[in-house]
């Protein structure tokens, strides 16, 4: 189960929206495109989208014609959002500032819930309940997100950098090698690393999609400080700590870094409950 205080270190974002809309990845047209073939979604469904942030997911929601209602607890993440979609002229996708577990869904139905890189900081106890409450009979959850990943053999950052975490933020348990690629493709069962939502929805359809940015050492840094590892952290740790990490890839990598991603895509249909028999006796 999401803790509080996990639930609380996601709203951290909201106080970088600018910089978390500059540099996270956004997620690749694919998969966007096998989200249609695998739900049936098109201009006449209601998506929901969950946990929006400043509107990656939903910038690629809204060019697909259906209307979006989108769900965000950052006040200035949701504002960001809103601007977002005004620039680009989605026209049918209306920002809700609430948590998914407070917010008011005034007896809407859906056809799709989508959520990225952000169902992990819903409770699951209320949220996987509250999804097949407000979705239609055989619509959809999907789950979107983007993995660090390495690849064996090719230079990457934390490792060469590993000294640095340690001397400014030692025993931290959040440090360590990002997997392997060809390890997480191997987990292509069930929901990931969120709570399995038993007999609601499923079974699971999983495609995964590679990705990659590329930093120099500064745009490195303001990557890290976009993520609840290092937001979370002083911020008389934090900066010395990213402020050396940038300086070491400058000086010993070419200022010139990988930052590789699984995107994943899972969905699942909602099931139907079975309702008790009637009491005869």
């Amino acid at each position: 189960m999401a803790s509080q205080s996990g639930r609380d270190t996601g709203r951290v974002f909201d106080e970088v929206p600018e910089l978390y809309d500059r540099v996270r990845p956004s997620y690749p047209d694919e998969l966007f495109a096998d989200l249609v073939a695998i739900t049936g979604l098109d201009t006449t469904s209601a998506v929901l989208e969950v946990g929006c942030g400043t509107g990656q997911a939903t910038r690629s929601l809204a060019k697909l014609g259906c209307s979006v209602t989108a769900v965000e607890p950052g006040a200035g993440l949701a504002a960001h959002a809103r601007q977002n979609l005004r620039t680009v002229g989605a026209v049918d996708v209306e920002v809700e500032s609430s948590t998914f577990e407070q917010w008011d869904d005034r007896g809407r139905r859906f056809d799709v819930l989508v959520a990225a890189s952000s169902w992990h900081w819903v409770d699951p106890a209320i949220g996987w309940p509250r999804a097949h409450e407000v979705l239609r009979p055989g619509a959809w959850v999907a789950l979107l997100g983007n993995i660090v990943v390495r690849r064996s053999g090719e230079p990457e950052v934390y490792a060469e950098t590993a000294d640095l975490h340690e001397r400014h933020s030692p025993g931290n348990p959040d440090w360590g090698h990002p997997p392997l690629e060809d390890e997480v493709r191997a987990t292509s069962e069930g929901w990931g690393l969120v709570e399995d939502p038993g007999p609601l929805f499923g079974p699971t359809t999983v495609r995964w999609y590679p990705t990659v940015q590329w930093f120099d050492g500064e745009g490195f840094a303001d990557l890290l400080r976009s993520t609840s590892i290092y937001r979370k952290l002083d911020a008389d740790v934090r900066e010395p700590l990213l402020e050396s990490i940038a300086e070491r890839i400058r000086t010993r990598m070419g200022d010139l870094v990988p930052r590789r991603y699984l995107s994943v895509l899972r969905a699942g249909q909602r099931q139907p409950i079975a309702q008790p028999a009637p009491n005869v006796g």
